[in-house]
């Protein structure tokens, strides 16, 4: 046994982040840690790592109880973490960056780079990984970082390493790349704590799960007799059914009309009606045009021949202000950075897309921008402790409805959701799902792209598949997996479009 925690606590001023955190990892073991936003894991994980002292409880490391005060005291007996967000120096190279904090020295104290070059160029070759270690770290794909921060913790010797969602931000196949390194890593003896909302992922590499909810651990058990019914269950403490059911309506008048649409760069020819009430899947591989066709439509990516129709009317999407005025809403794929302003409240954040509303004359009307974010607060069940609640303080699921909430308190018609639930946990997607829903039997028109194929068959009245920039089939409700991977998957004449 490598690791035990027994009852380990964790308060933050009148908070409890962790009050039964119970967890046990084997040498050569993959152990996934599932919650929900807010259920503990990530309070938990960095206690292990040493970035937060625990309130009450014990750990014990290969049978010895340990207090870790820092990084640098579970460092030294081999336990290591890999940020979801980077924490690399880009301006350092890869082996700068591999030793940054613990440097080899040289004559005169100075930095023997030769060396240190020398033993990242072994390190990185011992695993296979494709990386040289003389590149930039600023210049690499987010999974070159993942791999930077990985021999990182390994160049120290760790028996334990913690992966903190590492593949929220990657392409299919960086994720295969991941999944590769981890098994090579439980065959080498390390144990692994495998941090994911992405359940498909699960049996890629998984062998143990341990389920926390509300600050506590409430199930353990080998993935191999765990169903995804009771996962959930366990997740979320009620019965959800894991397959999101949506009763479709019978489509009204065409909203969005997309004709002929092309870019300079990738989009050729593309054709499609979305009808009022309709949910109209998009599906692809990654690079197929998805997202760049919503960032065509919304104004952010130039078109060069085609046009688009809203509610009837023929637009000239210049730039997202048209857009925004002939009523569409684009929800981003990176909320983060382009959806949401974290720093600032939720109430500007719910009324920044329509701002005269609540300020006639220049001047903002407090009382107005307070009943239209608490509107939409009661309207999307955004749970928070009130509208002047600092927007990035909320969990994945929340921050995802106060985007949504922009763009319904400016009334707009036609809503692109690129991957409206990348990050968020389970029960979370199923309440983003009940809002486009809702969106959709209120009238509203809308494309939802996702890299998750059962998502699609689970909400989308219809499906539309792109490959390669074009628009090579449409696929009805009802319709598998194996039906969308083989439009996706064969590449599109020259010019085709199928409708």
């Amino acid at each position: 046994m490598l690791l035990e925690m027994k009852g380990v606590e964790k308060r933050f001023g009148g908070v409890t982040a962790l009050r039964q955190g119970d967890l046990e990892v084997r040498a050569g073991e993959v152990h996934l840690l599932m919650g929900e936003n807010g259920a503990g894991k990530s309070t938990m994980m960095k206690i292990i790592a040493g970035m937060q002292k625990r309130d009450g409880g014990q750990i014990l490391w290969q049978g010895k109880s340990v207090d870790f005060s820092n990084p640098k005291e579970a460092a030294q007996v081999g336990i290591a973490m890999v940020h979801q967000e980077s924490l690399l120096a880009p301006h350092l190279s890869v082996a700068e960056n591999i030793f940054l904090g613990r440097e080899i020295a040289g004559p005169f104290g100075t930095v023997n780079r030769r060396k240190m070059l020398a033993e990242a160029t072994r390190l990185i070759a011992q695993y296979g990984f494709r990386l040289q270690a003389d590149w930039m770290v600023g210049r690499l794909s987010p999974a070159g970082k993942q791999l930077v921060e990985i021999c990182r913790a390994i160049q120290n010797g760790t028996s334990l390493l913690i992966f903190d969602e590492p593949t929220s931000s990657l392409s299919e196949a960086e994720t295969h790349e991941v999944f590769r390194i981890v098994r090579e890593l439980r065959e080498r003896g390390t144990g692994v704590i495998y941090i994911t909302h992405r359940m498909e992922e699960l049996r890629s590499v998984g062998d143990k799960v341990t389920i926390l909810r509300d600050g506590a651990t409430v199930h353990s058990e080998a993935l191999a007799t765990l169903t995804r019914d009771r996962m959930i269950q366990y997740m979320v403490g009620r019965e959800v059914n894991a397959i999101y059911r949506r009763d479709p309506l019978p489509p009204g008048a065409p909203l969005l009309e997309v004709t002929g649409l092309s870019t300079k760069t990738l989009l050729r020819h593309i054709s499609l009606t979305i009808r009022a009430g309709e949910i109209v899947g998009l599906g692809g591989l990654m690079g197929a045009g998805r997202s760049e066709l919503c960032r065509a439509i919304f104004g952010l990516d130039p078109v060069e021949t085609g046009s688009v129709t809203v509610c009837g009317k023929r637009v000239s999407l210049r730039n997202p202000r048209e857009a925004v005025a002939a009523g569409v809403a684009l929800i981003p794929e990176d909320r983060q950075r382009t959806g949401l302003a974290r720093e600032l409240p939720i109430s500007w954040n719910v009324t920044m897309a329509n701002l005269e509303a609540v300020s006639p004359g220049g001047v903002i009307r407090h009382a107005e921008e307070a009943r239209a974010t608490q509107k939409a607060i009661d309207r999307l069940r955004i749970r928070c402790e009130n509208g002047k609640q600092r927007a990035g303080r909320l969990s994945g699921g929340n921050q995802q409805k106060v985007v949504i909430s922009k763009w319904v308190n400016r009334g707009a018609r036609v809503f692109l959701f690129d991957e409206p639930t990348r990050g968020i946990d389970v029960g979370a997607k199923v309440e983003v799902f009940e809002v486009m829903d809702q969106l959709a039997r209120e009238g509203a028109a809308i494309l939802m792209v996702s890299s998750e194929l059962p998502e699609l068959l689970q909400v989308a009245d219809r499906i539309l598949v792109m490959s390669q920039g074009h628009l090579v089939g449409e696929l009805p409700r009802g319709c598998s997996q194996e039906d969308i991977m083989r439009l996706a998957t064969v590449p599109p004449a020259s010019g085709e479009t199928l409708q």
